[in-house]
């Protein structure tokens, strides 16, 4: 068996990075950036209710109610499928159903906004 003779490890450290510019803000305030913008209507209904939110990414088998419903907390108001079960989302609370956001056969991912209870 031979031995290694050491390797010397000047050529292997590494070179000072150049100097690079700092980051600038963009000249556009948010509200102009168009990928910054929330989606129209879902910023101002979560605003006045509770938000419905998957726990898991599924697809919507039924919507147990629709926009204008009343609903009690515990009630369910969708059916979501996910790993070939069917889980019940409820109500968070009493109120009614402000918004909706998926409809039948949606495909949905974790913390997805489902409805929006107030």
């Amino acid at each position: 068996m031979r031995s290694r003779r050491p390797t010397p490890l000047s050529p292997l450290l590494p070179t000072p990075l150049p100097q690079l510019p700092l980051l600038q803000p963009h000249p556009l305030p948010p509200q102009q950036l168009p990928l910054l913008q929330p989606l129209h209507g879902l910023q101002n209904a979560a605003a006045d209710g509770q938000k419905v939110l998957s726990p898991m990414p599924g697809t919507i088998l039924s919507v147990n109610v629709s926009v204008g419903s009343a609903v009690k907390a515990g009630e369910v108001i969708l059916i979501l499928e996910a790993m070939k079960m069917e889980n019940e989302i409820v109500a968070p609370c009493d109120g009614t159903v402000k918004q909706l956001a998926v409809q039948k056969g949606s495909t949905v991912a974790t913390d997805a906004l489902l409805a929006v209870v107030g």
